[in-house]
């Protein structure tokens, strides 16, 4: 799973990727014209604890890319320019998180003059709808082309939730906030849309503004501001102190828990940013576990227990059988494997078993 960073320049964008990737860039990797990229792992305190249990020669977390999106230039009038390249590079990944300023700095001027969340999110906003209508608008003009050659119904579908899209486009609704059906995601993931990605608006403030409670300056203002306009399907936003964030990321996890604790700070930006990036893709992990390895493995909510097994190797889906399933929290609560059998909550599940959150599994196979 790859997430894009993007942002206006002098946004914090850069400043987010080091810190939730522990990536420190000097000068030079800032000024690189190509995107900086990293992967982690996810941190999960069920997998730490499976891992004190079990003792294996290894531990395997699940893994999120992230990348820092570069290439906006400045344009005439000093604002960003949104080139080929750039939009080229978004389509990539399978969600985005737009990093938005909300500090003043004299020494570092806002690119527009001024700090204004909304005007700044709008900004994306317009350049990705107007790359999608271009898109789409060529699409539509090949089909409709095609299909007085051909005659063909599967172009005829194709063409209708292509229309459907453009409308909503042209009334300047991005498609995440559409509930398209499972079969016309299918057909648009080849396009690479921009507006259909998941988004996470990142607000960045700084560390006066942790205790600042005055009019439209408070975390909760900006906020409420966001539910009432933006957030809703498949958008979500989180607020983040970037300069702080990145001291926390150069200190041992002992050191960083004190001095979040002496900022009110509860929860690093790297954790709360994964909470947002798996509930905003609909994701979940599962574990096996063993002498070997314990892991933990991203699907899909919504996932039966063939398909996870498939995760793990190609012929596991193949050649199915059965899964041994129990839940984290009931295999913590008793035990043991023999204690969770007692109890009924380890138990033997088929193909159309939906795999949920936290399920331990092993899977039969022939």
């Amino acid at each position: 799973m790859q997430i894009g960073i993007v942002g206006l320049p002098h946004c914090g964008k850069s400043t987010l990727f080091q810190t939730i990737t522990k990536t420190h860039l000097d000068t030079s990797e800032l000024a690189m014209t190509e995107a900086h990229q990293a992967v982690i792992k996810v941190p999960d305190t069920r997998l730490d604890k499976l891992t004190e249990i079990f003792q294996p020669k290894k531990k395997t977390n699940a893994a999120i890319e992230f990348v820092d999106m570069i290439g906006l230039q400045k344009g005439d009038s000093g604002s960003a320019k949104f080139t080929g390249n750039f939009l080229s590079k978004v389509k990539t990944s399978d969600a985005l998180i737009q990093v938005v300023r909300l500090f003043e700095n004299e020494l570092i001027p806002h690119p527009n003059g001024s700090i204004n969340m909304m005007r700044d999110i709008e900004t994306f906003e317009t350049e990705f709808l107007i790359s999608d209508l271009t898109i789409i608008e060529k699409r539509i003009e090949n089909l409709k082309k095609q299909i007085l050659k051909l005659n063909d119904d599967q172009l005829r579908r194709e063409l209708s939730v292509l229309e459907k899209c453009y409308n909503y486009l042209h009334e300047e609704k991005p498609l995440r906030y559409v509930d398209l059906p499972k079969e016309e995601m299918q057909l648009l993931r080849s396009y690479q849309l921009l507006t259909i990605k998941p988004m996470l608006i990142a607000l960045n403030l700084n560390e006066s503004q942790i205790s600042d409670r005055s009019f439209g300056k408070d975390v909760e203002g900006y906020m409420d501001i966001l539910v009432k306009k933006k957030i809703g399907h498949n958008t979500k936003a989180v607020a983040f102190y970037g300069k702080i964030e990145i001291e926390l990321s150069e200190f041992s996890d002992d050191e960083a828990e004190m001095f979040m604790k002496d900022y009110g700070i509860s929860e690093s930006a790297l954790n709360r940013l994964i909470a947002e990036a798996y509930s905003l893709l609909g994701l979940q992990s599962f574990f096996t576990v063993g002498e070997d390895e314990c892991r933990a493995w991203t699907i899909k909510k919504g996932v039966n227990a063939q398909e996870a097994a498939g995760e793990i190797h190609s012929d596991f889906y193949k050649k199915f059988i059965r899964a041994e399933v129990v839940h984290h929290d009931d295999f913590i609560k008793y035990g043991s494997f023999a204690k969770a059998k007692e109890q009924g909550a380890w138990r033997l599940e088929g193909k159309e078993y939906i795999v949920k959150d936290g399920d331990i599994i092993a899977i039969r196979h022939s």
